[in-house]
């Protein structure tokens, strides 16, 4: 149930909001007395931060950024440093039209930068390093066993690769899945670290393949750069999901049999994409399956985008009526153009007031999906906490840009 719709920016200034300090009780809600008491926080003690998961990030971070500079520097010995060089070069643009659609998928809350850098080093380092050297050596294992090379090359393309290069992916997804699950809200969470992993993968990939083909660059390019971009993509978001949908169960080890589910239906749809390019038939098979499985993964973000767009307007609501929350602000909050809208306002007030406001609407966002988690029995033990210092930050942030639009008025 929605409030009923305002314009935004508001057409009057709103009441000033009741801001407290550190350590303070909130004793009234931001919008005046006369509606519902504010959320009433249950006693808490300050939890003990767990560094673990961010330790175990970092330190993954790091081994990505090491594995990647060992996988170029192996490509670069297979072709050659300018042939790399430029390979790296044409792959950017591949690369670019996929960042492109993760950030559009990612718009409502934008995950962590450090995690989505993680994914990305992860998918373009460790991934790819391992699966040069184990696709290699599946490719050498099936060729002693047969005495076929050609049988060696199909088996290590349509079985070999599918099932090490998911496996390098997934293992990155669920690095960030078990140590940052708070940041898992469900399953467009799940597409974006699962394509932004599959992103560096085909990056690097692309390195390979476009600097191995420089006599046929344009051609490798029209297949691998414009047919197939969100190829990667598409076979490795079957595990974002899968964990995604894992997150919003209450059970702590959803993930055990989702995850296998997930990787299944990714080794499945990689193996199908490399068989059909030894059946003599890829383009046929192109536009009778892939296009239709491309355009079938379009309409289920488009689904996901717009329920979680329901799920933290509903979210929204429930704050506005206890009072944190002015129905305009909940109007503005639940689109695009009246976020835009917002932002353009603010600006008005120079670059802090646009700060503050891009503030309050991050940090809207997070109260609406954390208390998500908490209806549904999915909140960590720091809830209040974490619900206290969100609502303190939107109240801080409202009123800083306020300010500065009352003064140059």
């Amino acid at each position: 149930m929605a409030l009923p719709p305002q314009p935004y920016p508001p057409s009057g200034r709103p009441a000033q909001p009741t801001a407290y300090l550190a350590g303070q009780q909130p004793q009234t809600a931001p919008w005046g007395t006369g509606g519902p008491p504010a959320p009433a926080q249950a006693p808490w003690q300050p939890p003990r931060p767990r560094r673990g998961g961010t330790v175990f990030v970092l330190v993954g971070t790091g081994v990505g950024i090491l594995a990647l500079i060992a996988t170029v520097a192996q490509i670069a010995s297979l072709t050659s440093a300018g042939a790399a060089l430029t390979g790296g070069i044409v792959a950017l643009v591949p690369l670019a039209a996929v960042l492109l659609g993760i950030r559009w998928i990612d718009r409502w809350e934008p995950e962590p930068r450090y995690a989505l850098l993680f994914a990305f080093l992860w998918g373009a380092g460790v991934s790819t390093l391992v699966s040069i050297w184990l696709n290699t050596a599946f490719s050498t294992a099936v060729y002693y066993s047969t005495g076929n090379v050609e049988t060696a090359e199909v088996l290590g393309a349509a079985l070999g690769a599918p099932l090490i290069e998911e496996t390098a992916k997934g293992m990155g997804v669920l690095i960030l899945f078990l140590a940052r699950r708070r940041y898992f809200d469900g399953p467009v969470d799940g597409i974006v670290y699962a394509a932004t992993v599959a992103a560096g993968f085909a990056f690097v990939e692309n390195i390979l393949y476009f600097g191995r083909s420089i006599d046929m660059l344009p051609q490798i390019f029209i297949m691998r750069g414009i047919l197939s971009p969100f190829a990667h993509v598409m076979f490795t978001v079957a595990i974002g999901i899968a964990l995604g949908l894992a997150a919003r169960s209450r059970s702590s080890f959803a993930w055990v049999g989702a995850l296998p589910l997930g990787w299944l239906v990714a080794v499945l749809l990689h193996a199908l994409w490399n068989g059909s390019t030894f059946t003599g038939s890829f383009f046929g098979l192109y536009v009778l399956v892939q296009v239709p499985l491309f355009v079938a993964g379009i309409i289920l973000v488009v689904w996901l985008r717009r329920r979680e767009r329901r799920v933290i307007t509903g979210r929204l609501v429930e704050y506005a009526r206890a009072g944190w929350l002015a129905p305009h602000e909940v109007t503005m909050l639940g689109s695009f153009p009246g976020r835009r809208a917002a932002m353009s306002w603010a600006a008005r007030g120079g670059p802090s007031a646009k700060a503050a406001m891009r503030t309050f609407q991050h940090s809207a966002t997070a109260l609406a999906l954390g208390r998500q988690r908490f209806a549904t029995g999915r909140a960590e033990p720091s809830y209040h906490h974490d619900e206290r210092v969100l609502l303190d930050r939107v109240t801080t942030s409202r009123t800083t840009f306020l300010q500065a639009l009352t003064q140059v008025r």
